[in-house]
C-alpha cells in the first residue's frame, strides 16, 4: 500500500521524531538492554519527541524518565548522528517513517553513581517492559544488537570526544534492516 495526497494512510506517511543520548562516562556509554523471549536488543535512552515539544527538552525528558539524569549536569549535547527509518513492522498500524537525532552527553563517575539502573518503557496494554542501563565500552558496540544501528559508527570512534564527519548514516530500511 503506498500513501497518495487523497489517502496518507500507507506506510511511511507519517514522520516521528526520536531524541537519543549516547551518555558517556570515560570510555563507557549508557544503553537500555531489553531482554524478550526470543531476542536481546539495546537502544540508547531516549524517545518519541511529544506534538509540539522542542527537541532539547524532548531529550531532556526522556533523560530524566529512563536514566533521571539532569542533562544540565552534563557536558555536551551535541547532535551527532541522525539515522531515518523507513522498516516495515507487524501490527495493524501503518509504520512511520521516523528520524533518529542521537546526542552526545558527557558525566563524571560521581553523577553516574546517582542514576537509574532499570528503566520501564509504558506497553499498548498498559504493562511495563523492564529495561535495564548497561554501561558498555564503546569500541565494543558494533557487535551488539543495537538499534539504531550506530554500533559499527560509534565503535569507530577514536575517543568518545572525537569529531565525527557526516551527521546522517546510512538509511535504515526493509532492504537492510528486519525488525526484531
Amino acid at each position: 500500500m503506498t500513501a497518495t495526497p487523497d489517502d496518507p494512510t500507507g506506510p511511511f506517511s507519517r514522520i516521528k521524531v526520536r531524541t537519543g543520548a549516547l551518555v558517556f562516562c570515560g570510555d563507557e556509554v549508557a544503553l537500555i538492554r531489553r531482554d524478550r523471549a526470543d531476542s536481546v536488543h539495546y537502544t540508547p535512552p531516549g524517545g518519541n519527541v511529544e506534538h509540539g515539544e522542542d527537541l532539547r527538552e524532548a531529550l531532556r525528558r526522556e533523560l530524566a524518565e529512563e536514566l533521571a539524569l539532569d542533562i544540565d549536569l552534563a557536558e555536551g549535547g551535541d547532535l551527532m548522528w541522525v539515522v531515518d527509518q523507513r522498516v516495515t513492522r507487524p501490527g495493524p498500524t501503518p509504520p512511520p517513517r521516523k528520524l533518529h537525532l542521537i546526542y552526545r552527553l558527557h558525566i563524571t563517575p560521581e553523577l553516574r553513581g546517582t542514576l537509574a539502573e532499570r528503566e520501564l518503557d509504558e506497553l499498548p496494554d498498559g504493562g511495563h517492559e523492564v529495561g535495564v542501563i548497561e554501561w558498555v565500552d564503546y569500541r565494543t558496540t558494533a557487535g551488539l544488537p543495537l538499534f539504531p544501528p550506530i554500533g559499527p559508527a560509534l565503535a569507530a570512534l577514536g575517543d568518545p570526544r572525537a569529531a565525527v564527519g557526516a551527521a546522517a548514516l546510512d538509511a535504515v530500511t526493509d532492504e537492510n534492516y528486519t525488525w526484531v
